[in-house]
């Protein structure tokens, strides 16, 4: 076990192109989020294992002697295995909610529980450790919360039992693991992910593990070789919606009107596929028309979203608002209200760009300029974070 402090983060994630359509065999390209989720473990020798949550309220500790009495039977495995219904309902013996305990904070606890007995459970003794997590990413927005939740917990945890090492070199100020070790943090996270939504595709950890971008289809998950990152607005409408009742939705109206929706799903996954290409022609290098590309991508595929059914009033109030400044906006994830997001091509007037946000929050919506294809999954020095990320990871 591992005695200095580590300090992890893990990005969100949007989707650029092929939301609705991935659910019906398409491609969609799903990106990392320049936002990020930082956690900070500190082993020590009290005697307890402590998880605080600033962002949710969440601060819980429990005894390790008493931990380590229980009967952890029920996580061995061979290989790292889906968490069973049985699994979770005996977590949920050792968490001790009180009754009136939100269901946010029931998963988390639930998902760090799970990662925390089951990597340290070929260690001779459970460590003393405290866990603070705290993030930029809003949690319910379809943004990859709790992957990237999920794939701090795993790097931190299986750092601080040796099970891969800790890259951090003196005088680094951020590193990243081997694609071996980050093969291993992915694996975790996505049993974690288990834990909080049942039946996750995987696409939100590898985003979250691997960061850049990556293509998903059938279950097939690929990084892009070379993506650039791009600037852009990120908007969360705050009007909720049900993922489950829009796919159900879309698949309805597919059942309906089979030889007009099936040439749209097809359409989106051109435009996906039109979307990777001109990423990768950029990475080598980027010239101002490509960027008119993106453009036009994303004002076809919000177009064809809108007639698949998962648009609102606030999406389309959305995309008025920035068209209005010039720029070119789409829903992300899965429509209804939620998140979208607005591309920023290089050069364009600051002024412009703080008018578009100041807009956009008149509206009633967040707004963050911030970027997509970020790095994901690293471990800092204590000296290369930024103060309010500092300050929330010390508790204050």
């Amino acid at each position: 076990m591992l005695s200095e402090v580590l300090l992890v983060s893990a990005p969100g994630k949007v989707i650029l192109h092929g939301e609705h359509a991935v659910v019906h065999g398409k491609v969609a390209l799903a990106v990392a989020l320049n936002l990020r989720t930082f956690l900070q473990l500190e082993p020590h020798g009290n005697g307890k294992v402590g998880l605080n949550l600033p962002n949710i309220g969440v601060k819980r500790a429990w005894d390790v002697a008493r931990l380590q009495l229980l009967d952890t039977g029920f996580l061995e495995q061979g290989d790292i295995t889906a968490p069973t219904p049985e699994q979770v309902e005996k977590l949920k013996e050792v968490a001790s909610f009180p009754e009136d305990c939100a269901v946010t904070e029931r998963l988390a606890v639930l998902a760090f529980l799970y990662l925390y007995l089951s990597i340290f459970r070929k260690q001779r003794a459970l460590p003393s450790l405290d866990i603070v997590v705290w993030s930029e990413l809003p949690t319910g927005a379809g943004l990859g919360s709790s992957a990237a939740y999920s794939v701090c917990l795993a790097a931190a945890l299986l750092t601080a039992c040796e099970e891969i090492p800790n890259p951090l070199k003196d005088g680094d100020h951020v590193s990243r693991w081997t694609d071996q070790d980050l093969e291993l943090i992915n694996k975790w996270a996505f049993q974690a992910e288990r834990v909080i939504h049942g039946n996750p595709s995987g696409v939100d950890n590898a985003v979250s593990t691997w960061g850049g971008a990556l293509r998903y289809q059938q279950g097939k998950i690929s990084p892009l070789k070379r993506s650039l990152p791009l600037q852009i607005l990120l908007t969360n409408t705050k009007v909720p919606r049900s993922t489950k009742a829009l796919v159900a939705g879309v698949r309805t109206r597919l059942i309906k009107f089979p030889e007009i929706v099936a040439p749209v799903l097809t359409s989106i996954d051109a435009i996906s596929l039109e979307c990777e290409r001109v990423l990768g022609e950029m990475a080598a290098a980027p010239a101002p028309e490509q960027y008119l590309v993106l453009e036009e991508l994303i004002d076809m595929n919000q177009h064809h979203l809108n007639a698949l059914g998962v648009g609102h009033a606030s999406l389309d109030q959305l995309c008025q608002v920035t068209m209005a400044h010039g720029l070119h906006s789409k829903l992300t994830g899965a429509g209804g209200g939620g998140c979208g997001i607005t591309l920023l091509k290089p050069g364009l007037e600051r002024p412009e760009v703080e008018a578009t946000k100041q807009a956009l929050t008149g509206c009633g919506f967040d707004c963050w300029e911030t970027s997509v294809g970020a790095p994901g999954v690293s471990i800092h020095s204590a000296a290369s974070l930024h103060g309010p990320v500092r300050q929330a990871l010390a508790g204050l």
